[in-house]
């Protein structure tokens, strides 16, 4: 099986962060992993809304956050582990992920296919990474 990639933590790039949370489908995925601490099925993460992200598509939302160094992936059998890379991040753009995930959550029912409804509430800015 082909390794997966994940950047160092030097390495990260706001640019690709603000790409991968551009879309409100992989915002709402991040916000989930986020929430549960590990996800073990990436199928339990397909519903936004009332509608179900294809696998296909789900596998590329996986891939972009990953490559963005917001997730990390491991393999275990036939199931792929889920972390949020949350301390990390903050770590090195402090503050970033809250205002972003904020200003989604201030959004609500704009937002595309209901992807408002996973997304958490508002996070203080003191939070640190207790999500």
């Amino acid at each position: 099986m082909r390794p997966l990639f994940h950047p160092a933590p030097e390495d990260l790039q706001t640019s690709a962060i603000l790409h991968a949370l551009a879309d409100p489908n992989r915002a709402a995925i991040f916000a989930n992993i986020m929430r549960a601490g590990c996800v073990e099925a990436c199928s339990a993460l397909s519903a936004v809304g009332d509608r179900v992200i294809p696998k296909s598509s789900l596998s590329n939302h996986f891939k972009v956050l990953r490559e963005a160094g917001l997730i990390r992936s491991e393999r275990h059998g036939v199931e792929m582990r889920n972390h949020a890379r949350w301390a990390e991040v903050e770590a090195r753009f402090p503050g970033l992920l809250v205002s972003i995930l904020n200003a989604y959550a201030g959004e609500g029912p704009r937002m595309e296919d209901g992807a408002a409804e996973r997304l958490p509430a508002p996070i203080p800015p003191d939070s640190g990474s207790s999500i």
